[in-house]
């Protein structure tokens, strides 16, 4: 059997629970990546999480830590803790990133530890073949990402424009930040009182914001181009002295048995053969 990630505890006894007519919390743990294989073209799987969801009754908490997996598997999930008949809390002890926010959004009510992180960010896949499987691939993505939307819009309220603005920077978030943008409605144990008005609420982190201001940092400034300085301008100079050409030479007489001088057409001839040459090695080199 593949790897369970989710298990069930027993709830902690109350001793002033004295009604018997009304059942014990029920605790179901997500630790670690959510289906590490697919659930895409799984019917074993979410039929078992599924029997042993509705295997009892009452209200159920969701212990969280994760950091993500399985896209599929965690919209499964988060429909079946929406449509189950108890009251459904879920609390982030750790980690509730990417896929596992997901299954976040499901409690009717989100309480984080204060030192508990959640993350948003884009949906990601592996894809290969030729340009039209690859523009299905995006499209497919696209549609992930707007499903996702839908499930982070019905908990906090917020615009889907930022919601997507925030899953494109890959944004974390602490305690505080997840409760002041929706994602959260409680932080338990509850953080000391005291702070003041002027210090930031929450903290988020935008890791793609971060990556672009590394870039802008350590990239240099073009440097300025140099101008040049115009020369001073000096003394004329004195006009050439034009000297009186001299008398013409008389040209030699032939003498016989001697090396003739090579002529331009000579010249020219050996300049050809010594491209043609080159052009021939080229050739031979290349095949």
């Amino acid at each position: 059997m593949k790897r369970r990630f989710w298990n069930w505890s027993e709830p902690p006894v109350d001793d002033e629970a004295t009604d018997p007519d009304v059942p014990d919390a029920r605790v179901l743990h997500i630790d670690g990546v959510i289906a590490e294989e697919t659930w895409f073209d799984d019917d074993i799987t979410p039929a078992l999480f599924a029997q042993e969801l509705s295997a009892g009754s009452g209200d159920i908490t969701v212990w969280i830590n994760s950091p993500g997996g399985d896209v599929v598997a965690a919209a499964q999930i988060y429909n079946m803790l929406c449509a189950y008949p108890g009251r459904v809390t879920v609390r982030v002890d750790g980690l509730a990133a990417s896929a596992a926010s997901v299954i976040a959004m499901a409690g009717e009510q989100v309480i984080m530890s204060p030192v508990s992180m959640l993350m948003i960010h884009n949906p990601a896949t592996l894809a290969m073949g030729d340009s039209d499987e690859l523009g299905r691939a995006i499209e497919m993505l696209g549609s992930v990402k707007e499903s996702i939307i839908n499930a982070y819009q019905a908990k906090t309220g917020m615009s889907r424009a930022k919601l997507a603005k925030l899953m494109d920077a890959e944004t974390w978030m602490d305690a505080r930040a997840a409760l002041e943008l929706g994602f959260a409605d409680l932080i338990d144990p509850p953080l000391t009182e005291g702070v003041k008005a002027t210090e930031p609420v929450g903290v988020v982190f935008n890791r793609r914001a971060l990556e672009q201001r590394i870039l802008n940092h350590y990239q240099p400034d073009p440097t300025p181009a140099l101008t040049e300085e115009p020369e001073p301008a000096g003394e004329p100079e004195p006009e050439p002295v034009v000297e009186p050409e001299a008398p013409p030479v008389p040209e030699p007489v032939p003498v016989a048995d001697s090396c003739p001088t090579p002529s331009v057409v000579g010249l020219r001839a050996s300049e050809a053969y010594l491209r043609l040459g080159a052009r021939r090695l080229s050739i031979a080199t290349s095949k």
